[in-house]
C-alpha cells in the first residue's frame, strides 16, 4: 500500500474559518442587543412603577412631577441606566390631582443599536418605555376631593 506523498487537500477548508468567525461575532452583538433591550425594558417598568408611586404620595402637582423624575432616575440608576438616555414623560391626570384619581406615568430609555462594552454605543437608538398606572391615595391630607374609590 503506497501513500500519497501531495499536499493537495491539506488545507481545504481553511477560506471558511475566517467567515464562520464573522458570523460568530455577529451572532454575539445580536444577543448582547438583544439582552440590553430586555434589561432596558425591565429597568423602565421598574422605573415607572416607582415613579407612580411617588406621584401617588405628593402632595400637589408641582412636586408630583419633580418626585416622579427623581424616582425614576433613581430605579435606572439602581439598574446601571439613567442619564441623558432616560425621560419621564408628562403625567397624565384624566380627571386632575384629587382623591382617588387615576395617575399614568410613563418611563422611556433609548438603547443604542450596537453598544460595545467599554467603548459605549452607535447607531440609531430603539426607544424602550414602560407605563405604569396607580390611583392618588384616598387617605392622604392636604390632596382636594373626596375619597370616592
Amino acid at each position: 500500500m503506497t501513500r500519497l506523498r501531495g499536499d493537495a487537500g491539506q488545507v481545504g477548508g481553511m477560506e471558511v474559518l475566517p467567515f464562520g468567525f464573522l458570523v460568530f461575532v455577529a451572532i454575539v452583538l445580536f444577543l448582547v442587543n438583544a439582552w440590553g433591550v430586555i434589561d432596558a425594558k425591565l429597568a423602565t417598568t421598574s422605573a415607572s412603577r416607582e415613579a407612580v408611586r411617588a406621584v401617588a404620595e405628593a402632595p400637589d402637582l408641582a412636586a408630583a412631577q419633580v418626585a416622579a423624575e427623581r424616582r425614576a432616575a433613581e430605579a435606572l440608576a439602581a439598574h446601571g441606566r439613567g442619564g441623558e438616555r432616560s425621560t419621564v414623560l408628562p403625567l397624565r391626570f384624566p380627571d386632575g390631582f384629587v382623591r382617588c384619581a387615576r395617575v399614568t406615568v410613563t418611563v422611556a430609555y433609548e438603547v443604542p443599536a450596537l453598544a460595545i462594552p467599554f467603548i459605549g454605543g452607535f447607531g440609531d437608538a430603539i426607544t424602550v418605555q414602560s407605563t405604569s398606572t396607580e390611583l392618588i391615595d384616598p387617605f392622604r391630607d392636604e390632596v382636594p376631593g373626596v375619597a370616592a374609590c
